[in-house]
Order: structure tokens, then C-alpha cells, then sequence
């Protein structure tokens, strides 16, 4: 019984160690087929920089509140999608990020109630920023309250702290919120 246990140990032990070497070269099988990879895009590299957990604080323009914040990015559905949980005054909301036809986009699970859609409208190496895609979301200022856009710049001599800022329409009216995150794993 012994043996057996310490050979589903090392077992263990051996495929999570695997696991966590493999590149994104590799491929991704499932049952033995092969996925395909398709978020190449220069934005889909951009958001894998932020991969991990990030804590700050965010001020809102509109009531002048200073509240905790924390966003985690992880990669999943063999490297095609990016997931982001956001915590913002303790209250959990969760974006996603993949590649359609060569262009990132992404989606916002509010805790507003809406889901908006966003296209890149910006990125470099230090910045990336997203406006709604008004098309896809089909959300309008007049019935809707919602993120408009996003902006992450990161911060050139320290790869582990960037900024985050956003604005969103609340009953028609635009708070502008900005974060200073530190990457805290």
C-alpha cells in the first residue's frame, strides 16, 4: 500500500511539474484532438502581460470615493480566452477577452446589469485602450448606465504596477475612475 502511494504521489507531483513547464508552443489536445489556438492578435498579447493578480485602489471621479480593488487575469480554453475577475469595493464582476477574425474583444459582465462589448482603440507596448463596440452591445445612454471604455498603461520601469482607468454613463451621467494596481502575484 505504501509503494502505491508514494507512485500516485510522484505521480502527481511529476504531471503538475509538466504542466507548468508547458510553453504556448505546445499544443493543446483534449481526448487526443488537438484545439487550435486562435488568439494571436497584438491586443490577445497585450492583456497576456497583465496575467496574475493585481491590488490598488481606485478613486471615482463622481463621489470623490477611494475604494480597495483587486483584478485577476488568467488564461484558459487552451490559450484562447483570457478571463479577468474584478473586485472593486467588494463587489466581483468578470470580462473576457479572445480574438474573433484577428481582433480582440471583449466583454464586460457588469455589475450594473449590462454587458458590454469592446473593441481596442489603442494599443502599444506600455498601453492598451478599449471603446464600446455600440453595435454589438446595443446599449444606449438614454435607458442603459454602462462602461464606456478602459485604459491600462503600464508602468515602464516596473513591469509589476500600472494604472487602470475607465469611464462609465450612470443614469447619464459620466464618472471617470482611475486605479493604481501592483501585481501582487
Amino acid at each position: 500500500m505504501k509503494t502505491l502511494t508514494t507512485f500516485l504521489a510522484a505521480a502527481l507531483v511529476f504531471g503538475a511539474s509538466s504542466a507548468a513547464v508547458a510553453s504556448d508552443d505546445e499544443p493543446i489536445t483534449i481526448g487526443g484532438v488537438a484545439m487550435e489556438n486562435s488568439s494571436s492578435s497584438a491586443a490577445f498579447a497585450a492583456v497576456k502581460k497583465k496575467l496574475g493578480k493585481w491590488e490598488g485602489q481606485m478613486t471615482q471621479s463622481i463621489t470623490g470615493a477611494v475604494f480597495d480593488v483587486s483584478y485577476e487575469w488568467k488564461l484558459t480554453s487552451g490559450g484562447n480566452t483570457i478571463t479577468e475577475t474584478i473586485v472593486e469595493d467588494g463587489v466581483e464582476m468578470l470580462t473576457t477577452y479572445t480574438d474573433q477574425d484577428g481582433e480582440l474583444v471583449v466583454k464586460h459582465y457588469c455589475a450594473l446589469g449590462t454587458e458590454p462589448v469592446f473593441k481596442v482603440s489603442e494599443v502599444s507596448d506600455a498601453s492598451m485602450s478599449i471603446a464600446l463596440d455600440q453595435a454589438s452591445s446595443g446599449l444606449h445612454k438614454a435607458h442603459h448606465s454602462f462602461v464606456t471604455d478602459m485604459k491600462w498603461t503600464m508602468d515602464a520601469s516596473d513591469p509589476n504596477a500600472m494604472v487602470f482607468e475607465n469611464s462609465v454613463l450612470l443614469d447619464g451621467e459620466v464618472t471617470n475612475n482611475r486605479a493604481e494596481l501592483k501585481r501582487s502575484m
